[in-house]
């Protein structure tokens, strides 16, 4: 057993395959305790396996957030098969060293955004879109990731505080800290990417005898006999 949290739990639940399948697997039983059809069985005035009903679209929202989840997982197991070239699988764990570096830079994003959101807030302005810090966050968040259209910039020209304000917000991170992360991400792609070619093939090596563990002797003793060794062969 391995403790998480204080709380034991299987050790064949350390690795993250193990962990994503029980998710899982919780994931699906909750999407059959959440079917709408489940629901319409109980009402009178639906036919027999509707999906759409009184009782059942109460509960299709949340059973469509499950089952997105769900589907979510499924895709996370099959990145699984990248051991099947060690280019992918190398990539596949060159892209799990480097997330460590989004992560930094979304923090620091949201570090920029909650200051600006707040510095805007303070201003003296009726602009509908940084009415208030949540929804100046959500905008400051459109204005990097570029879904601010075009004609509420035209609407911040009213304002002049709150334009010079976004200006230097986009300088700060549409300008600085994007391009900080396309630099370290570069840099931390080319300082790993060799060892992880290695780290693939040692992936492999680690499933391949791992899954001998579960083949059985018999079909051992008939692949090993299939392959005749024990016959000379002519050059």
């Amino acid at each position: 057993f391995i403790l998480v949290g204080g709380v034991p739990l299987p050790a064949s639940w350390g690795g993250w395959q193990e962990a994503v399948g029980v998710f899982l697997t919780f994931l699906l039983v909750l999407m059959l305790c959440l079917e709408p059809i489940l629901y319409c069985f109980s009402d009178p005035h639906s036919i027999s396996f509707a999906r759409h009903c009184k009782s059942g679209d109460k509960v299709v929202f949340v059973y469509s957030v499950v089952s997105s989840a769900a589907m979510l997982m499924y895709f996370l197991l099959l990145s699984d098969l990248s051991v099947l070239s060690t280019r992918v699988s190398a990539y596949a764990l060159v892209c799990v060293r480097v997330i460590s570096e989004v992560a930094l830079f979304l923090s620091g994003l949201t570090f920029f955004v909650l200051a600006f959101a707040c510095a805007v807030s303070s201003l003296e302005q009726d602009n509908l879109d940084f009415k208030g810090i949540p929804k100046s966050g959500l905008q400051l968040y459109k204005i990097t990731f570029e879904m601010f259209s075009g004609s509420h910039y035209d609407m911040l020209g009213d304002h002049p505080a709150l334009l010079a304000a976004v200006f230097v917000y986009i300088v700060t991170t549409v300008i600085f800290l994007t391009n900080l992360l396309i630099a370290q991400l570069n840099c931390a792609y080319q300082a790993t990417y060799q060892d992880m070619l290695g780290y693939a093939r040692l992936n492999r090596g680690k499933i391949v005898s791992e899954t001998m563990l579960s083949v059985s002797k018999k079909r051992w003793a008939s692949f090993r006999d299939g392959l005749r060794l024990d016959e000379r062969v002519e050059f």
